[in-house]
């Protein structure tokens, strides 16, 4: 899309400097700063007020780095909010502030009035605020305080009913890492040829259907009538399976037991990877059975062994991933056997120096710790994944995921928030744009099952492609709609993913896009 003319607008400090001069200044510029993360009626009403006194209006924003109101917050990037701001005709120009607070940008700008809302002074006024008002005393400018006998609040109308801002978030951050959707089907196309190899646990998932007949009368039995079972491929073979369907050529390194679910998942998955498993006979093949009714899960019934896999069976899959010299490497951890104390350490060094790292450690009824995999290029836990593995129930998710980060020594992280979308760490300085966050771009929630995998699988390979994690969380992101807007953990087709982004540009850009 053509930038929009008011974008000009929004330059660095010291561009605005030149524009405007420094003091003693033939027109006189008023400053006001803040997060505007929804911009409303009472910010309208505060900027109108300080322009109707000054020849020049600049707005300075909060990065989003520095934002500090809550654990979602904020709502809007940074790119977005500026946008939005100065689109405003009352603003004349905009600045992305990347300091805790205004003081600098006060000090280099020395604007003859800054302005806060009145709600700043009227019940008080805190020690920021008094820090401020000395910063423009000491060159010689005024505080304002704006007047209104009704305080917005950008967190009141947030609590209350955020709007859906998904996709103008998404074309944002496109935007501002220089990526377009013709890059996005262009990564897609050469992912085609991409050599892969995943390890980790096989799990069949079975879900029987029942009608509730009620309990039984001598004991604490329920009786459900029996409509069905529908079976999936599932764990570690899923992800494979996602690959696949996105068109790389896939190795695929498990360990099944000797039975009939073992056999089907052999039978199954043969026309489609390079299947290299260890059939072990005193270990079977990993099955999780959930009985439904309605909908809901009433109880699962899991036919599992979680023992460390024998020194044998580790021997043949570090053998083959080593043999394999893969582009990409899929560590799928589920805890149930392949990934331990006596075995990451082995695989680890098994892996093609040449090779991305790339390591998910879905866990949720063992334990298990994405920190095993340390020095990786992508690492995608979940959010109660990260805090099992720091310990940390309590911190605002973004320095849950920066210490996480941190402490992984990873290339790239993207924490995956359910319905509430992904956060992306990259970068080793992490100072200044170090993360950003893509909202979850499902139009219409059937099945959430399984978009972890999706997400993991097309991820990985986009960032193989690009070398980007944010190419790396779109396509993810949008691998992860396709799946949750159907039923059943199915692989998403690269047909699918190219389809829904050609469906989201053509809502960016009203119907004209490819």
């Amino acid at each position: 899309m053509t930038a929009p003319p008011y974008q000009r607008k929004i330059q660095a400090l010291e561009e605005i400097l030149a524009a405007v001069g420094p003091r003693p200044r033939a027109r006189t510029v008023g400053m006001c700063h803040g997060v505007f993360d929804l911009v409303h009626p009472g910010h309208l009403r505060h900027l109108s007020y300080l322009k109707e006194k000054v020849d020049v209006l600049v707005v300075s924003l909060t990065c989003d780095a520095e934002v500090g109101k809550g654990a979602h917050r904020p709502y809007v990037p940074e790119a977005l909010r500026a946008l939005n701001v100065a689109a405003l005709e009352v603003v004349d120009y905009v600045v992305i502030d990347r300091a805790p607070t205004p003081l600098a940008v006060i000090a280099t700008l020395q604007p003859e009035l800054f302005a806060k809302g009145y709600e700043y002074h009227a019940e008080g006024r805190s020690a920021a605020t008094d820090a401020e008002a000395d910063a423009v005393r000491a060159y010689g400018g005024q505080m304002l305080f704006t007047p209104g006998d009704v305080v917005y609040s950008s967190t009141a109308i947030l609590d209350a009913a955020p709007p859906p801002l998904a996709l103008e978030k998404l074309l944002a951050l496109l935007e501002a890492e220089g990526v377009t959707f013709a890059t996005l089907r262009a990564v897609l196309e050469r992912a085609r040829s991409a050599r892969v190899t995943v390890c980790g646990d096989t799990i069949v998932d079975a879900y029987t259907t029942g009608t509730l007949l009620g309990a039984a009368q001598k004991t604490a039995a329920v009786s459900l009538q029996h409509q069905g079972t529908e079976t999936f491929i599932g764990g570690a073979a899923v992800v494979a399976r996602h690959l696949h369907a996105a068109g790389a050529n896939v190795n695929f390194l498990t360990v099944l037991g000797e039975d009939a679910a073992g056999e089907r998942v052999a039978r199954e998955l043969a026309p489609e990877l390079d299947l290299r498993d260890v059939a072990d006979p005193f270990r079977p093949t990993t099955v999780k059975e959930r009985f439904q009714v309605d909908g809901r899960t009433l109880l699962q019934v899991d036919r599992v062994d979680s023992r460390p896999i024998s020194d044998g069976a580790l021997e043949f899959l570090a053998h083959h991933l080593w043999a394999m010299q893969a582009a990409l490497v899929i560590f799928s951890d589920f805890r149930h056997g392949i990934f331990g104390a006596h075995s990451i350490a082995r695989l680890t060094a098994a892996i093609p120096p040449a090779a991305l790292r790339v390591a998910d450690s879905q866990v949720a009824t063992r334990w298990g710790n994405i920190l095993d995999f340390r020095g990786f290029d992508l690492l995608t836990p979940n959010e109660r994944e990260a805090r099992f593995a720091l310990g940390d129930q309590d911190s605002a998710l973004r320095p849950l995921a920066l210490e996480l980060y941190r402490r992984a020594g990873c290339r790239g992280l993207l924490l995956k928030l359910g319905a509430r979308g992904v956060l992306g760490y990259r970068r080793p300085d992490v100072e200044v744009r170090d993360f950003f966050v893509l909202d979850s771009l499902v139009d219409r929630p059937v099945d959430p099952v399984g978009a972890g995998d999706a997400l993991l699988a097309y991820a990985a390979l986009g960032l193989l492609v690009s070398g980007s994690l944010v190419v790396a969380a779109v396509l993810g992101s949008v691998a992860a709609a396709v799946g949750c807007e159907r039923a059943g953990n199915v692989p998403v087709r690269a047909e699918e993913v190219l389809d829904k982004l050609t469906s989201l540009e053509k809502r960016a850009t009203f119907g004209a896009g490819a």
